[in-house]
């Protein structure tokens, strides 16, 4: 088991569900190897056209508990209304957890919430690792692994991750959404809930999965380069 303060991974979501459909698994798979993973999530979703908060906040505790999460944190802004003015409310988070690595929406998306999340917690990072910037009496923390993932957008990863030993983790933590993906008497027609949303999520899984030999994976992609000092092992070198 790893160091117990240590937040390994932190993931931001704009709303309860987004970090499940696009890196339920990368977190699954971390939890099941001892590592601790939390998600922020920045809204209620108060304004979804199905379900409500309270029943939302229901199910991301079932999602929660499914993916193995330490914690699970809602900071409660009004959705619709996510912007870098809260940034100092997302750096205080940052700050208390100091994670070593931090996941946040692609910068692309047909929700606009998922990019304005985006931009966020971008100014967040950058804001949790000044010195001098006080915030709530938390030390400064900087990130510096930090990787986007995919909601709604299907795009060219530059990682991906092998997420097969927990596909069925990440399928019943996204499944615990029943408000969001499965259309009830009373649940009106949303893109989340005719069905395809699900198969395409998975097919999408699926294609990563097979571009790297494996059944399933989950898209990562870097705000910068990576850095390789070298190709080849250096001791191997004549």
């Amino acid at each position: 088991m790893h160091n117990e303060m240590i937040t390994n991974i932190l993931a931001f979501g704009a709303h309860p569900d987004d970090v499940e459909i696009g890196a339920g698994g990368i977190l699954a798979k971390h939890t099941s190897a001892g590592y601790r993973a939390a998600i922020c999530d920045l809204t209620a979703a108060e304004l979804s056209s199905n379900g409500n908060p309270i029943l939302r906040q229901q199910e991301a505790e079932q999602a929660s508990h499914l993916l193995g999460l330490h914690t699970r944190i809602n900071l409660g802004i009004a959705d619709r209304a996510i912007g870098n003015h809260h940034s100092e409310d997302v750096a205080a988070v940052i700050r208390r957890l100091r994670p070593e690595i931090v996941l946040l929406p692609f910068g692309s998306d047909r929700h606009p919430d998922h990019v304005a999340a985006h931009h966020l917690i971008q100014a967040a990072l950058f804001d949790a690792g000044i010195g001098k910037k006080e915030i709530g009496g938390l030390p400064p923390h900087r990130v510096n692994k930090v990787y986007c993932y995919f909601i709604n957008q299907i795009a060219e990863p530059d990682i991906i991750v092998d997420i097969s030993d927990v596909y069925e983790k990440k399928t019943k933590a996204i499944h615990a959404y029943q408000s969001q993906f499965f259309r009830g008497t009373e649940e009106v027609a949303t893109p989340l809930n005719q069905g395809t949303y699900l198969q395409m999520i998975q097919g999408r899984d699926q294609l990563w999965g097979h571009q790297i030999g494996v059944s399933y994976g989950e898209g990562l992609a870097t705000l910068r380069p990576l850095a390789m000092p070298w190709l080849l092992d250096q001791k191997r070198g004549g």
